[in-house]
């Protein structure tokens, strides 16, 4: 998706999606493909490699605030 599809879906204001988008693409969790409004976003291999790391440090902290897990 791009970061105007983003937003949408999670009913957010887009300047705050694109602010989170860039953070997690310079933390290697997402790459980006594209230039301009049809940049898309998907998981990084450096993600989808440490998937289950993150799931188990997600579900760590979501029990810390009692919120479910990624899925």
């Amino acid at each position: 998706m791009n970061a105007n599809q983003i937003a949408a879906n999670l009913g957010m204001d887009y300047k705050t999606v694109r602010h989170h988008l860039n953070v997690l693409v310079k933390n290697h969790m997402l790459i980006s493909a594209g230039e301009g409004y049809g940049e898309m976003y998907f998981v990084s291999p450096e993600l989808e490699q440490n998937y289950d790391e993150f799931a188990m440090i997600w579900a760590k902290i979501s029990q810390q605030r009692g919120q479910s897990n990624p899925s």
